[in-house]
């Protein structure tokens, strides 16, 4: 399976073991919640899946990496102490709390989290004398003699041997206690998670050409040469951090995280090139309206002419240009449905408006502390404590004493940020009919237009936007793209039916 799915099966597996019944006992015993184990190639995105899956369903996280650990820290430390047995006093060996257990409970503590997800990461990469630890952690949900408690769920990712020589095979008893799940790259699902992190469009146009590079391992004893998702976003990151500071040789960071020479060579050439098309073209400024009626006809027929690669990135540029108007557009969605969230609990709430302020920002600090709160939550929540923050101010000023005039107040606040939403919603429009528009005229009915509008809608929020707000050029390109397959899969059929003959 892929990563989407496997985060799919893994939410439902952990839904459905914190399933209680009328008296609160969970309906699946502990003894028969197997965990999970999660099997497949480094730097795919195992563990982002198990954070994401916390933080949706609201339970806390506790993660480790197994090969960071001693079996001190995973058993616990030895302690003598005196026991009677049958009228005779004996010195015993008994351990302390295991560092990961414990970690358990403080994450209780803090978050208030009675239940969560106990992540294991690389369990099959640990030393030798950690190993039976490791085995008998997945068969009984122990260390040492200390027993996970219960909601919490047990989920482990391990590496195949062929990416990881110090890998374990585990042995039938323990397989027979888990359920194991076994990943595969993908790059048509890494691709709908790229548009939203904001993967670096060239990253996305050059793997759109060449998507057998997406992943690739070579390991024959000091002969190691990589290429993982991993690699592709982080390198993404720091050359966006490159360009913004100006930083133009880029050869030798991409040869550190492209660990394949070939690989970093050609996307090395591609980037160069790419950064030139983002010259020559200036995407953004078509999208904003810019360039004059014989600019953008000059700038389609240099399209239309460039070879498949050009065309391909001015593509690529355009889906980036439109995911930056659909990103504010969601960031500013966000903050309305905040506000709005806000001004209905302050309706409900009998609190003084200040009282009521403050218990809002100790609620979200220990949310925070506790990391329950998603990083684009977080900047929202921020700003709407920020916007309430204002409110209060404006209370004091004006000396309010009745609830409906501090209710108007941030009704008022509120409308504001709706009016920002309509004009952010009709700016992202009309940049789309103008990326649709410009691509029509460079390119036709080229392959380009089916790649723009497939790739369109990978991107969750625009899937969001366009189904609320419509955009009559998708829906044509859609319609031709669904049409185009429908064809193709019945010269397939006729191509399998000739054959048979």
């Amino acid at each position: 399976m892929n990563i989407k799915e496997a985060k799919e099966e893994i939410r439902n597996t952990v839904k459905a073991y914190l399933r209680k019944d009328d008296r609160g006992n969970y309906r699946i015993s502990a003894v028969h919640q197997r965990p999970v184990l999660l099997m497949g190639p480094p730097g795919i995105g195992k563990t982002a899946i198990v954070g994401q899956i916390a933080g949706e369903l609201g339970i806390g996280l506790v993660a480790y990496t197994m090969t960071h650990h001693t079996r001190q820290s995973a058993v616990g430390l030895p302690v003598l102490v005196k026991k009677e047995y049958q009228g005779e006093t004996c010195t015993v060996t008994e351990y302390t709390m295991s560092e990961i257990i414990s970690s358990v409970y403080e994450c209780m503590e803090k978050s208030g989290c009675r239940e969560g997800i106990l992540f294991i990461d690389e369990i099959n990469c640990v030393s030798e004398t950690l190993s039976p630890t490791m085995l008998q952690f997945l068969q009984n949900k122990t260390f040492g003699t200390h027993r996970v408690p219960k909601g919490w769920i047990i989920v482990a990712a391990g590496n195949p041997q062929e990416y990881n020589r110090s890998a374990r095979e585990f042995d039938i008893v323990t397989l027979d206690r888990i359920r194991r799940m076994d990943v595969k790259e993908d790059y048509a699902v890494w691709k709908e998670y790229a548009y939203v992190h904001k993967v670096h469009p060239a990253v996305l146009s050059w793997l759109n050409m060449h998507p057998d590079q997406f992943y690739y391992v070579k390991n024959d004893g000091a002969d190691k040469h990589f290429v993982t998702a991993r690699g592709w976003e982080d390198l993404s990151v720091i050359l966006q951090s490159y360009e913004e500071m100006g930083i133009e040789d880029t050869d030798k960071v991409i040869s550190e995280y492209v660990q394949e020479p070939a690989i970093a060579r050609d996307f090395s050439a591609y980037y160069r090139l790419y950064r030139k098309y983002q010259q020559d073209y200036r995407i953004m400024e078509i999208l904003q309206g810019i360039p004059d009626r014989e600019k953008l006809r000059e700038l389609s027929q240099l399209a239309g002419q460039a070879a498949v690669d050009e065309r391909l990135a001015v593509t690529g540029m355009i889906i980036d240009g439109w995911n930056g108007y659909l990103e504010e557009y969601k960031k500013q969605s966000g903050r309305v449905r905040q506000v709005s969230e806000a001004l209905e609990q302050w309706k409900k709430t009998q609190e003084d408006f200040g009282l009521w302020m403050e218990q809002r920002e100790k609620a979200l600090l220990v949310r925070k502390q506790a990391g329950l709160v998603a990083e684009e939550d977080l900047s929202e929540e921020e700003f709407t404590q920020n916007l309430i923050r204002l409110c209060c101010q404006k209370v004091r000023e004006l000396r309010c004493k009745k609830k409906e005039e501090m209710t108007d107040i941030l009704t008022d606040f509120l409308e504001a940020e709706e009016e920002a939403l309509s004009a952010c919603t009709a700016k992202t429009l009309t940049a789309l009919d103008r990326g649709f528009a410009f691509a029509e005229e460079s390119f036709g009915d080229g392959m380009e237009l089916s790649l723009l509008t497939s790739d369109l809608i990978r991107n969750p929020t625009a899937a969001a936007f366009i189904s609320k707000y419509g955009c009559s050029r998708y829906f044509a390109h859609s319609d031709a793209l669904l049409l185009d397959q429908k064809r193709r899969e019945i010269l397939d059929e006729v191509e399998k039916l000739r054959n048979q003959k």
